[in-house]
């Protein structure tokens, strides 16, 4: 039996019915990578990023259960997201999107090469991040900082919890 790791992805788009998108992938990405869903946040409205002049994105995050290696993890979470019409070969970096889906931690893993940076390298500067995280995960330490210490450094203006889609 392989043992099991907690990972923390993050969840993002801003084009289409995000919610209901959300919704399908997570259990997509439970289903390829054979994971447990152990947590999930509200769904958050959020001001754009980088690129401010598109629609404000929804964003959440999910803690899963998997024996799924990180790389192979990663891997699935960019199928998922051509699955629902993600072409990062074509878009414009940080610009509007069906679905985005990152990797912020996987265990205590520390790994930095081209294709995979772990802990996410932009974790502790982004509210649309550390928001959704700390209702989850308020006290895992990832890099050595608590989330919930970590959430009350950033600016968390224009992040708002939207009503339970249910």
């Amino acid at each position: 039996m392989t043992a099991m790791a907690s990972a923390l992805i993050a969840l993002g788009g801003n084009v289409g019915d995000v919610r209901a998108t959300f919704r399908l992938a997570i259990a997509e990405i439970c289903r390829r990578a054979q994971a447990t869903l152990a947590a999930r946040s509200s769904d958050y409205a959020t001001p754009p990023w980088g690129e401010e002049q598109q629609p404000p994105f929804v964003n959440a995050c999910i803690a899963i259960d998997t024996a799924i290696a990180p790389r192979a993890l990663l891997a699935i979470l960019h199928d998922v997201e051509r699955m629902f019409g993600r072409n990062r070969a074509q878009e414009t970096r940080w610009g509007p999107r069906t679905l985005d889906l990152d990797l912020i931690a996987y265990d205590d893993v520390t790994l930095d090469t081209p294709d995979l940076t772990l802990p996410h390298p932009r974790l502790f500067e982004r509210g649309f991040v550390l928001v959704p995280l700390a209702e989850i995960v308020p006290e895992r330490r990832i890099a050595g900082r608590r989330v919930d210490e970590a959430v009350t450094r950033v600016s968390r203006d224009g992040i708002r919890p939207l009503p339970s889609a249910e």
